[in-house]
């Protein structure tokens, strides 16, 4: 079995999560700049089996797709492109953010740790891949 990579993508920065082997535990792996998303992903594959590709879908409330989605769109295109026989699924992103930050209150870290936006990053990416484990 081949681990599953949770993508939270952003525009300046994307949070990456991965499954162990067995795909049991999701784990935050890290930040990356988005702009080297493609080379990290590249180098990360030919390390590891990776099985599946889980890519946030930013929804507003009322279910429509957010402004961001036109982003992630050209994003999913490069991916199929770069890495044709790894499947792509998408799961609902909505709150994650939130989620992540509570999450971070809720450990205890500190005031000038919340503020590091790549760790928010990760933990949603976590918090997506999880998602999608409990889904399955």
């Amino acid at each position: 079995m081949g681990r599953i990579v949770a993508i939270d993508f952003g525009v300046k920065r994307t949070g990456i999560a991965v499954t162990d082997e067995l795909q049991i535990i999701a784990s935050g792996l890290t930040t990356v700049k988005t702009a080297e998303l493609m080379t990290f992903l590249k180098t990360y594959t030919s390390n590891e089996s990776v099985e599946l590709f889980i890519v946030g879908l930013p929804k507003q409330l009322n279910n429509d797709p957010s402004e961001s989605e036109a982003l992630i769109l050209p994003f999913i295109e490069s991916l199929t492109q770069n890495f044709p026989n790894i499947p792509i699924e998408r799961v609902d992103e909505r709150f994650t953010s939130k989620i992540a930050f509570q999450t971070m209150i809720d450990s205890g870290l500190s005031k000038k740790k919340r503020r590091d936006k790549g760790l928010i990053d990760e933990i949603s990416a976590t918090i997506i891949l999880q998602s999608y484990l409990y889904s399955k």
